[in-house]
């Protein structure tokens, strides 16, 4: 066996740059009228763009556009963003955070709570919980499969305190957050931990055919534990959910009625990258899903610009593999295409919305999923979670052949669960809502038409004329 000697490099040696050259972070609200800009000047490393859109999209902020730049150990990102409303940042309280909590991260690998004081609330999503045990699972999906699932931690005289279920190509993923019934907190016994397991494992692998995936894990309370929708990305990426991905064949790339997902990978060979263009549906969080694949894939994103026009947005990535390779074999593409495919739709919800604000109890969600199971309710997508006394979230459902549900079953599930407590959500599914990037404008306010394989000619000049106002930035 040949042995391989590799230097010690000291780990303080990696944050040498950063300290040495700490990342700038400036809101500019009078480049433009209609939203603010988030410009950050940093050191570069892999994953950090991806905790910077992180930071953001916690927030509930909206980034409506962005040009990205990391070539030669550098970063100048800039973000445009609003809020849900498409009001620009005013707030100096937000400004701040938003400030101290891009530079932090970076050095910390986590927004500390202290930070959080300012804003007087904690900034994550309403259905993560990060002082609890957290489940996660995933097999093939049916229906009634959440109501088992709840039914079975109920009985085991467990209280879940938030939970979030993706479904996507007949494959489910979903990660539930619990306490113990009776004394609250963590459960942290073994015998407790290994029942609660055994249990669920029964319910997950029930119609499941010899040798099919499935998975169901028990994971402590951890200050760093990663993102819960990150997290549910790589727990559908490992059940490989993204294989039956076609997306676009592309013979209508260019007509203005198709609404499919494109994504092609073509290779610049003069600067030795893979160029990935995409066109689908706008909606929240497409940067973040999209940011999210390429980063946990082990790709790094030299450059990028992201706008839409109308319903449809378009990213564009000029990105290498982390050893500095462009992908090389038609495979790799391939895979790579299936599984950006995959993230687009994965928060795509087919089905209508049910939105729950109640008292929060244990033994809710079995209740609710009963319901909805009773009465030929299939959820497609769920996301709930506790704010002090009161539980609130969403469910989107269709029937059990995942067509649209009867407007009267919905009423007698509402009138079951409690009218007050489960209202329908006329104006949203899956691409509605606040958009993730808005037109791209010029000075004059005209709309640019982005070509294919566009970058050359807009990125650069966007970046030279933005980084002129770098040398200002005050952090």
């Amino acid at each position: 066996m040949e042995i391989v000697y590799q230097p010690y490099i000291d780990p303080e040696f990696e944050s040498l740059i950063e300290r040495i050259h700490p990342p700038r972070v400036c809101i500019d609200n009078e480049a433009f009228q209609d939203c603010s800009l988030v410009k950050v000047d940093s050191a570069n490393r892999h994953g950090i763009l991806l905790e910077m859109v992180q930071v953001l999209t916690d927030l509930d902020l909206v980034i409506s556009k962005s040009y990205i730049s990391s070539d030669g150990g550098w970063l100048m990102d800039v973000f445009h963003v609003t809020d849900q409303l498409g009001n620009k940042i005013t707030d100096e309280t937000l400004i701040l955070y938003i400030q101290q909590a891009l530079c932090d991260t970076r050095r910390r690998g986590g927004i500390p709570k202290e930070l959080q004081t300012c804003l007087k609330r904690e900034v994550r999503p309403c259905h993560v919980s990060t002082e609890h045990t957290a489940l996660e699972m995933t097999g093939r999906d049916r229906p009634g499969l959440m109501s088992e699932i709840s039914a079975t931690l109920y009985e085991l005289g467990c209280h879940v305190t938030a939970a979030v279920q993706w479904t996507h190509n007949s494959r489910l993923a979903c990660i539930i957050h619990i306490e113990d019934g009776l004394s609250g907190g963590p459960i942290t016994m073994p015998n407790r931990l290994a029942q609660v397991q055994e249990k669920l494992e029964t319910v997950i692998e029930a119609h499941h055919e010899s040798g099919e995936q499935r998975s169901v894990r028990l994971t402590a309370p951890a200050a760093g534990r990663t993102h819960t929708e990150r997290r549910l990305h790589q727990l559908m990426y490992a059940d490989r959910d993204y294989v039956q991905c076609q997306g676009c064949d592309g013979s209508c790339r260019h007509c203005n009625g198709c609404t499919k997902t494109h994504v092609t990978i073509e290779t610049c060979r003069e600067k030795g990258y893979s160029v990935v263009n995409m066109r689908s549906r706008d909606r929240t969080k497409l940067l973040f899903d999209t940011v999210c694949v390429l980063t946990d894939m082990q790709y790094v994103v030299f450059h990028a610009a992201v706008g839409s026009k109308g319903s449809m947005a378009d990213q564009e990535y000029f990105i290498r593999r982390q050893d500095g390779c462009s992908l090389i074999t038609p495979s790799e593409r391939q895979k790579l295409r299936h599984c950006l495919i995959a993230a687009i739709e994965r928060r795509v919800s087919d089905g209508l919305r049910l939105d729950i604000c109640t008292q929060n109890r244990m033994g809710l969600l079995s209740d609710v999923t009963r319901v909805f199971r009773e009465n030929g309710l299939s959820i497609r997508r769920a996301e709930i979670g506790t704010h002090g006394e009161r539980a609130t979230g969403c469910f989107y459902v269709t029937d059990a052949s995942g067509h649209e549900a009867n407007p009267r079953t919905v009423e007698l599930v509402r009138q079951e669960i409690g009218v007050s407590a489960l209202m329908v959500n006329k104006c949203s599914n899956g691409t509605s809502g606040a958009s993730s990037s808005s037109v791209s404008r010029s000075s004059s306010g005209e709309v640019e038409e982005r070509p294919r394989f566009s970058l050359g000619s807009l990125l650069w000049s966007q970046l030279e004329r933005l980084s002129l106002n770098f040398g200002i930035i005050k952090s």
